[in-house]
């Protein structure tokens, strides 16, 4: 059977301050600059979600976008817009960097995306950061939220 990748682009706004208690005042600042803004900036993300798959023979489609926009929307939109990305659970231990925020959302989707897999996810955060990740399912975070694998 042919294969085919789909791609379908999400958006949200939040807000995050990078900071780590691991490191002191200033070593936050200088690690992070105007990011470590105590008051906190926003993005409008861009969310990159591409799935692989099997054509299927009758629908010739990899994934029904409007299930694949379902489960998005519910899982990833509704959870970070017009949020603040610091306030959220999985966030408590982790700073809010795009590399943990692209991780998040490849864990939160990887066991939801219906027919076909996931196989990448990128996350725009401003003109010029661009995060991607390609895992697996052995990767993923588990109920602790301690990524396994």
């Amino acid at each position: 059977m042919p294969q085919a990748t789909v791609t379908r682009r999400y958006r949200f706004c939040a807000a995050h301050r990078l900071h780590t208690e691991q490191l002191s005042t200033e070593e936050n600042w200088t690690t992070f600059g105007k990011c470590n803004n105590p008051n906190g900036h926003g993005h409008n993300y861009v969310v990159f979600v591409s799935v692989q798959g099997d054509i299927d023979p009758v629908t010739h489609q990899v994934v029904d976008v409007s299930s694949l926009d379902e489960i998005v929307g519910r899982i990833i939109v509704r959870r970070f817009d017009h949020q603040d990305l610091n306030k959220d659970p999985q966030f408590a231990t982790q700073t809010t960097t795009g590399e943990n925020l692209v991780l998040l959302i490849w864990d939160l989707l990887v066991n939801e995306v219906p027919a076909g897999r996931l196989v990448k996810v990128g996350v725009i955060e401003t003109r010029d950061n661009y995060f991607e990740y390609s895992g697996s399912a052995e990767h993923a975070r588990g109920e602790d939220g301690v990524r396994h694998g």
